[in-house]
């Protein structure tokens, strides 16, 4: 039945793709637009919740590491479950219940938080769908919680008005399972497709894009219909892939999926979109992904971060080292002043319950985004992202540690008619100096040259004085006090 359903989803990709207009080659497919609603939208929230969520211990790869000796998770899997051989990874399955999940609650947290897109992972490296297929039986509507539980999660995000979007990171099963075949393990030969483990490879240098043993016709074929699957029956408006797609082997196989995917979106009637990492994609065919990291200046494309609320797990875990929600809001506001998105990933528990920590920082950004959210959604960049002396590196994994911004450290975006100053530190006396908007002399024209009529600072209760010189723009706002990143709104002629 595996095998039918498999062939069924490779023949409706090359009939979309025949009857489409979008071919798969980069040149065609770069005509691809970014969605409009993405422009629009500038945070997301990413879940990663699986198996993965019932030892919640180190990290999302605890299904690989369990397999190596030495590792934190094998030492941890043999005094907490027992050797590998009498408890595998596949033994977490019936203790995936989700039995708390409720995806209405998730969607209004999250709407609240600001967001408007969800994007939770369809399937990790680990192999086990999070959505009911035809393609293999180790899925959460069959096992486990035996629920559709991207589905669910899919008509909870629509009915609040959330954009859905998914990931799919099957590409890294090729290999991730295979340290298992190092010692006595479950994961053992005999081993064939449909296996939960299969095919177990050895593990390669993730960086090198010709690495051998090359992902086999049969590995590719599975990967191709399991991404057509999840198109035609949950619809995402942004599908995601997480990093080896960019391996030599995969290019004609992701060229076809684009194009099957793009032309998809055509016929629905609206715009949909890729986002890959590492040059996976010819630029302009999808959305730049940099992943924990952004740039250091403003970018003329759209392109999105993704980061967590943790530095050191994007799942649920028992030792989960939270950044401070004063971060991650310095974080959204310091990609969006540069055109970039936030993808701020959320770890759900195995019961299906949001953990303390990631639901407070989804409130607090709540209680800023509804004083200040319109100087990020819906907002564009402006001829100057930013001024002060701090500013992000540019590349992936630059979160290690909190960015110190200082209370000359501004960021700029445009909405409504209006320019948003944003301070990233508030000064303890209240007192604020914006040198981008100083005043004209007739020796040096200044970088701003129109006329300032009204400057608000949102959510304060009192009457900020300004004022305008050769210095710059000064308010003054007694009393004022946040931990959290300040907006002024100036309105100008």
């Amino acid at each position: 039945m595996e095998a039918e359903a498999e062939q069924k989803y490779l023949n409706l990709l090359e009939q979309q793709i025949a009857e489409g207009s979008y071919r798969p080659d980069w040149a065609s497919l770069a005509g691809a637009p970014v969605p409009d609603w993405f422009l629009r939208e500038k945070l997301g929230i990413f879940l990663h919740w699986g198996l993965y969520s019932v030892p919640a211990c180190t990290n999302e790869w605890y299904s690989r590491n369990m397999y190596i000796k030495g590792m934190p998770a094998y030492e941890h899997h043999r005094k907490t479950y027992g050797e590998q051989r009498e408890f595998g990874y596949k033994d977490f399955i019936p203790l995936f219940c989700a039995e708390r999940f409720d995806p209405a609650s998730w969607m209004q947290l999250f709407k609240e938080a600001g967001a408007g897109y969800v994007f939770p992972v369809a399937e990790h490296h680990d192999g086990f769908q999070m959505y009911e297929s035809e393609l293999s039986h180790w899925n959460a509507k069959e096992m486990g919680p035996k629920r559709d539980l991207l589905g669910e999660l899919k008509s909870a995000a629509e009915s609040c008005g959330l954009q859905f979007c998914t990931s799919s990171h099957r590409a890294e099963h090729w290999f991730f399972m295979g340290h298992g075949r190092e010692f006595d393990s479950d994961v053992r030969e005999p081993m064939k497709k449909g296996d939960f483990y299969w095919p177990a490879m050895p593990e390669p240098d993730p960086q090198d894009l010709f690495s051998k043993p090359f992902p086999s016709e049969e590995f590719l074929d599975d990967w191709l219909a399991r991404t057509v699957e999840l198109i035609v029956k949950y619809r995402p408006k942004l599908l995601y892939f997480d990093w080896w797609i960019q391996h030599e082997a995969f290019h004609p196989y992701l060229k076809k999926l684009a194009a099957f995917y793009y032309n998809c979106g055509k016929s629905w009637g609206e715009d949909v979109m890729i986002c890959y990492k590492h040059d996976a994609m010819m630029f302009g065919s999808g959305i730049v992904e940099v992943e924990r990291g952004g740039f250091a200046e403003a970018k003329p494309y759209a392109w999105q971060t993704d980061t967590a609320v943790a530095r050191n797990s994007w799942c649920y875990t028992d030792s989960l080292d939270y950044k401070s929600s004063r971060e991650i809001l310095c974080t959204l506001v310091d990609v969006v002043s540069k055109n970039g998105h936030l993808l701020l990933n959320i770890g759900p528990k195995a019961d299906g319950t949001i953990p303390e920590g990631d639901r407070q920082i989804l409130l607090d950004m709540a209680s800023w985004m509804k004083v200040n959210g319109e100087a990020v959604r819906g907002s564009k960049v402006w001829r100057k992202s930013m001024e002060g002396p701090t500013r992000a590196a540019d590349g992936q994994f630059a979160d290690a540690a909190e960015i110190m911004y200082t209370p000359e450290d501004y960021r700029f975006t445009v909405n409504g008619g209006c320019i948003y100053a944003i301070c990233m530190r508030c000064p303890k006396d209240g007192r604020f100096l914006i040198r981008s908007f100083a005043k004209s002399t007739n020796q040096n024209l200044p970088e701003f040259h129109g006329i300032l009529r009204v400057v608000t600072l949102l959510g304060y209760v009192g009457q900020a004085a300004w004022h305008v010189d050769r210095e710059g723009l000064h308010i003054a706002a007694p009393g004022i006090e946040s931990d959290f990143p300040v907006v002024f709104r100036l309105e100008v002629d």
